[in-house]
């Protein structure tokens, strides 16, 4: 490995190396204060943004060309380490709660955030397919974390199945690529830098929608969206809170890479197909979400719905004066929806208790009357996830609205309004029950948790008063791509 190569993936590798050193370290500690590796994991996270933070405006290129680093792989660097500071935070009072306090938890999580930051940096399919393993073994691990639990069990099982199988569309997605083209080199692809004749269409385009299928069912698009909220509910809320952002960030950024970022006729002729999986994503998963009364099951299927309205973004790419500004708006409602998702989980988490008791719906009466501040709280995200003022939601969607009118998709837009209506019913019964509703419901007091739940409220109503610079940044992060 030469120089450029290492400084290449100098997060991957620093993340790594740590990861693999506090495995080692964990064994000295004791069991009553695996709180201290949960510690380290954070200050390997933070000294890991601190590198990518000075990699931010460098281009290179290693191991001949399969790894980038870009804007573009910078910028959700960036957001997946942050997603894993969050991750670590609302996990560390919530596991000791929950009796499953392990120093392995945090170590797992830290190879799969290595996996996601090899995503971001993906510029083969090769490469695209070891990160998509990567990150999703130690996932499946974490579902069932919460052993001897059974529908924790049920979870993990639940989700390795099926994303083995899901994996088994991307390999041969990218075998019938390489057949097509001779390259898994994604830049050679896009540019068509093949030999002359040598480019079968129909096969290309046959291993570009296997590719998507795989890539759906991470990020839980209809009809790849079954296995979502099993696993959602029987995982441990930590875990799935980790899941429901970090996991879905990822699987977009090699969507992106692919055909966000492609020129190819292959990814234009994607775009029709692209566009209905978006409304149909959008459709069911608020349609399906009204009728829960469990509020895990809710977000799960708000998960699914939150995936149909970044997947418009790809609808106009076929449109290359929006190119660059439908990708952006996918890369800031990414960071939106991030950070409003584990202000929600964090709220579920602290309501939590032993054998599922806490996740009905009804269990949130009161809770704005007893604890304001937490009610409040979650009213922003719920706001935000609606995409209503003065949230980073509504912001988020206007964008992806925008760019989807200025491609001429009307009817698109029109979907997204409508099932934006459809979902502020479920949401605001959230906020209903909340201060509207007598209760007593019962909070467990971890610091750590609420800081994170006050943190990402503030951030969400911040931000979104203030939203250009995000933007711009995610524009800039793009400015060479195009």
């Amino acid at each position: 490995m030469t120089q450029l190569d290492f400084s290449t993936i100098l997060p991957v590798a620093v993340l790594t190396a740590w990861a693999c050193a506090l495995l080692i370290v964990d064994l000295f500690i004791p069991r009553d204060r695996k709180g201290l590796t949960a510690l380290l994991a954070a200050f390997g996270l933070a000294l890991t943004l601190g590198i990518s933070l000075t990699q931010v405006g460098r281009e290179l290129s290693g191991f001949n060309g399969m790894v980038m680093l870009d804007g573009f792989s910078n910028f959700l660097c960036m957001l997946f380490l942050v997603t894993g500071l969050f991750g670590v935070a609302v996990a560390y009072g919530y596991n000791r709660r929950m009796q499953i306090e392990r120093g392995e938890y945090y170590v797992i999580m830290l190879f799969s955030i290595v996996g996601m930051l090899l995503m971001s940096q993906a510029a083969d399919l090769i490469i695209i397919f070891l990160a998509l393993e990567l990150l999703s073994i130690p996932l499946y691990v974490l579902a069932a974390f919460a052993y001897p639990k059974a529908e924790s069990q049920e979870a993990g099982i639940k989700y390795f199945l099926l994303g083995a199988f899901s994996t088994g569309f991307v390999v041969y997605g990218i075998a019938l690529i390489f057949g097509a083209t001779g390259t898994t080199s994604i830049a050679k692809i896009i540019a068509e830098d093949v030999p002359a004749g040598a480019v079968d269409a129909n096969l290309l385009a046959a291993g570009a929608g296997l590719v998507l299928v795989g890539l759906g069912f991470k990020v839980a698009l209809v009809p790849f969206h079954m296995w979502t909220p099993d696993v959602y509910q029987g995982a441990p809320t930590s875990v799935t809170a980790f899941m429901a952002a970090g996991a879905k960030a990822a699987g977009f950024a090699a969507l992106l890479r692919i055909f966000g970022l492609s020129v190819s006729p292959t990814a234009w002729a994607l775009a029709p197909v692209l566009a209905v999986l978006a409304a149909l994503t959008m459709i069911i998963g608020n349609l399906i979400a009204v009728a829960q009364t469990d509020i895990k099951r809710m977000l799960a299927y708000s998960s699914i719905a939150q995936a149909g309205y970044i997947l418009m973004a790809f609808a106009p790419l076929n449109d290359e004066r929006l190119r660059a500004v439908s990708v952006a708006a996918a890369l800031f409602y990414l960071v939106a929806y991030t950070i409003t998702s584990f202000g929600a989980w964090g709220v579920v988490m602290l309501l939590e208790s032993a054998e599922n008791k806490g996740l009905n719906i009804a269990d949130y009466a009161g809770l704005g009357r007893k604890y304001p501040l937490l009610g409040t709280a979650m009213t922003i995200f719920m706001l935000s996830l609606t995409g209503l003022p003065p949230t980073l939601g509504l912001v988020g969607k206007l964008y992806l609205f925008r760019a989807t009118v200025e491609g001429g998709l009307y009817w698109l837009a029109i979907v997204g309004v409508l099932t934006s209506l459809i979902s502020a019913f479920y949401y605001l019964r959230v906020v209903v029950n909340m201060f509207m509703r007598e209760g007593d419901p019962q909070i467990h007091r971890e610091w750590w948790l609420e800081f994170t739940i006050g943190a990402t409220a503030v951030i969400t109503v911040v931000v979104s008063l203030v939203p250009a610079p995000l933007f711009n940044w995610a524009q800039q992060a793009l400015i060479k791509l195009f």
